[in-house]
């Protein structure tokens, strides 16, 4: 039995979790898996009403809890950055998440908009360093609104917040029936500070893990290489803002946000899992939304927990969904929010 919080949060938030808990409860009745949820109201109806974000009374709730499951943070009635910096990066940072695992996978080559690409040919994993660099938070402005304003944000690393993620990477590496190859991707060369670091960190641990290939590349030869030869990379280790730039396009090369997802990961505490598309409030309420990214986010959870057999029948009933065209319009199927869900389930 797990106990899973699960905060919808805002917009398509409660609408695609709704599918992704329906799933893992159709799991449950083919399996020796079973799950116990708990709602937790956060999000922009909450502030609203109460003003608060995430208090600390609810943070310890949370810290009871095998998993969190994330719908989505944003909502046009509260400036930008309010719900994401208050509810999102207050969890990952309250809960040390120093891990965000994107992986990169083609479940289906008609989805990708990279021409002659086989599915094998787009799997790999992104390890995203996910609690210092540009989001530490670090910064101030001067003489704000004046010609002569300045506006600071620094990028923090710690010699222990980079070698405990390029551990991290390493060991997942390892774990992966891939290449067992680790590119760290940075910006050494110009960054010659924070990135210096990064570099020495790499290659003082690289040796502890010889059958793994340490790898290095520059982040802006790296977006090439993803769209030219995807096939090159099995897992990739780099900080916050590179990180969250790549994995954005990682997620175009295998078919769009509707099947991106994101692991938010403390090894040895609470993780948290999320679909990265956002909380869409131009369609939320309408059952259009593609549920899809929500429930490989659901699947995330369930191989992270230990269960890789079992998280493997929900990615083997996504791509036979995705080749029956049992999919949302957004996919170019007919399927409302509801039944897309529906199909993925009743294929367990």
């Amino acid at each position: 039995m797990y106990k899973i919080a699960v905060i919808p949060g805002d917009g398509i938030g409660p609408e695609v979790t709704t599918e992704g808990v329906k799933v893992l409860k159709a799991l449950a009745d083919s399996s020796d898996l079973d799950f116990k949820f708990e709602d937790f109201n956060l999000g922009a109806d909450h502030y609203l009403e109460t003003g608060e974000l995430v208090t600390d009374e609810v943070k310890e709730e949370l810290a009871d809890f095998d998993a969190i499951y994330l719908g989505a943070v944003g909502d046009p009635r509260v400036e930008p950055g309010v719900l994401e910096k208050g509810i999102l990066l207050d969890l990952r940072f309250s809960f040390d998440q120093y891990v965000n695992l994107r992986p990169i996978k083609l479940l289906d080559e008609k989805f990708t908009p990279l021409k002659d690409t086989q599915g094998e040919d787009i799997n790999f994993v992104v390890v995203r360093e996910n609690t210092e660099g540009l989001y530490a938070g670090f910064g101030g402005v001067l003489k704000k609104d004046t010609p002569d304003e300045v506006a600071t944000q620094e990028m923090v690393n710690t010699r222990k917040g980079v070698e405990r993620v390029i551990r991290y990477a390493f060991e997942y590496t390892q774990q992966r029936d891939e290449a067992k190859k680790l590119t760290v991707c940075d910006k050494r060369n110009v960054l010659t500070y924070a990135h210096s670091l990064w570099q020495r960190a790499f290659d003082d641990v690289a040796p502890e893990y010889s059958d793994v290939e340490p790898d290095h590349m520059l982040v802006d030869a790296m977006t090439m290489k993803m769209v030219r030869n995807p096939e090159d990379f099995d897992v990739v280790v780099t900080c916050n803002m590179f990180g969250d730039i790549i994995t954005d396009l990682g997620a175009e090369l295998q078919g769009g946000m509707g099947l991106a997802v994101s692991g938010n990961i403390n090894p040895d505490g609470v993780s948290m899992f999320e679909p990265v598309h956002g909380s869409a409030p131009d369609i939320a309420g309408q059952n259009i939304a593609n549920p899809i990214a929500a429930i490989l986010a659901a699947q995330m959870m369930v191989e992270v927990l230990g269960h890789s057999e079992e998280a493997a029948r929900i990615e083997d009933a996504i791509k036979q969904a995705l080749e029956d065209n049992k999919v949302t319009a957004d996919m170019g199927g007919d399927l409302s929010t509801a039944e897309a869900g529906d199909y993925i389930s009743n294929l367990l």
